[in-house]
């Protein structure tokens, strides 16, 4: 696991013509806002050797910022600076507080972390995260920077939240985004896909390409002349992009849907279709088209927007945006396998619970 460090935007470039023309002391001061978008205007993108934009390297979307905005910041879109201060600074103190040394005599029910110091995601996992301490964890020490300013959220619609579903949608899967897995333990089918190895949890790998809020949101980006690919290093999945293609037509649903892109510009337009219904966005998969468009903004910087659109689920497409940032490092493989001794755990004490139901003429394991 590496830290990625989310650079923001500094200081505008001033046109030279324009600054030979009049003294410095009568040019106006630009606003940050002004000055963030002289600076995109003045950045190239550069190409590879085959005329693409350049969008290879070591990427992360570690992050403070979540996908969805904080219900009582209502349609306000950035943070303060006072706030990122706040947000930031309390990473420090977390990351001290949970990498102090854990006592290994401490009894199996000892008390976690202080619940108050622990993040909400990380609580809704158990606390320390399945009994990891927070030096195994990084999910994000920086709130994400778009255009240079400090997102409360993705989801770029007024109030940061999704839209409303259409009536005659499908009513949404609860917790698990329709992956499966919980509370089943007849097989090891009915286990989710990052148990099993097959998809990193979360969404890391996408569409739309979301970091999960732990570890290990990193990518490298590949590009050749006939695709694009992107190796996550959560599960160690490769997303391949076939470029100037036609959808297949034959029925099937790739774990990650069918990708196809092309280039327009600076930007590596991204459309898949054929999403597996395991892998529904908010209970969308049949009729979801996702359009991503990637777009090289900075030297250490990837624009990456998402548009989500399923006439059977809303009314309009929608979606959101964020940066990669640079990942400080490589990827090495990240050894999940069908062999993880966790699945035969759990389903052997499965087993287990219902012979001792069984014998006392109770229900079996739930």
């Amino acid at each position: 696991m590496h830290r990625a460090l989310i650079l923001a935007v500094g200081t505008a470039l001033c046109a030279a013509p324009l600054a030979l023309a009049s003294p410095a002391a009568a040019q106006p001061k630009a606003s940050p806002a002004k000055a963030a978008s002289l600076k995109l205007a003045a950045f190239k993108a550069p190409r590879n050797a085959l005329g693409q934009p350049d969008l290879a390297g070591y990427w992360s979307n570690a992050t403070l910022t979540p996908e969805v905005r904080p219900s009582a910041l209502g349609e306000r879109s950035t943070y303060t600076p006072a706030e990122v201060a706040k947000m930031e600074g309390a990473v420090v103190e977390e990351v001290k507080e949970g990498n102090k040394p854990t006592d290994p005599n401490a009894p199996a029910e000892a008390p976690k972390a202080d619940a108050a110091k622990i993040r909400p995601e990380f609580a809704a996992a158990g606390g320390d995260v399945g009994g990891y301490n927070r030096g195994w964890l990084d999910p994000g020490s920086s709130v994400m920077r778009v255009h240079g300013q400090p997102r409360t959220s993705f989801l770029t619609t007024a109030n940061g939240q999704p839209p409303t579903r259409l009536p005659t949608a499908a009513p949404q899967p609860g917790f698990g985004g329709g992956r499966g897995g919980l509370g089943s333990f007849d097989n090891p089918e009915n286990r989710s896909l990052g148990e099993r190895c097959i998809l990193g949890f979360g969404r890391n790998a996408g569409p739309p390409m979301l970091p999960n809020g732990f570890y290990n949101n990193n990518y490298q980006i590949f590009q050749s002349k006939d695709a694009v690919v992107i190796e996550v290093e959560m599960v160690h999945d490769l997303r391949v992009i076939r470029l100037n293609a036609a959808h297949r037509t034959d029925g099937l649903r790739p774990w990650m849907g069918d990708s196809v892109g092309h280039y327009e510009g600076d930007t590596l337009v991204v459309e898949t279709t054929n999403i597996p219904q395991i892998q529904a966005y908010r209970g969308a998969w049949k009729a979801l088209k996702v359009t991503e468009r990637f777009t090289r903004v900075g030297k250490d910087r990837v624009l990456y927007q998402y548009t989500l659109d399923d006439p059977t689920v809303w009314a309009q497409p929608w979606g959101g945006e964020y940066e990669f940032g640079p990942l400080k490092g490589v990827i090495y493989e990240y050894a999940c396998h069908e062999g993880n001794y966790a699945l035969p755990g759990m389903l052997a004490g499965a087993r287990t619970q219902e012979k001792e139901a069984a014998a006392k003429g109770g229900g079996g394991a739930q």
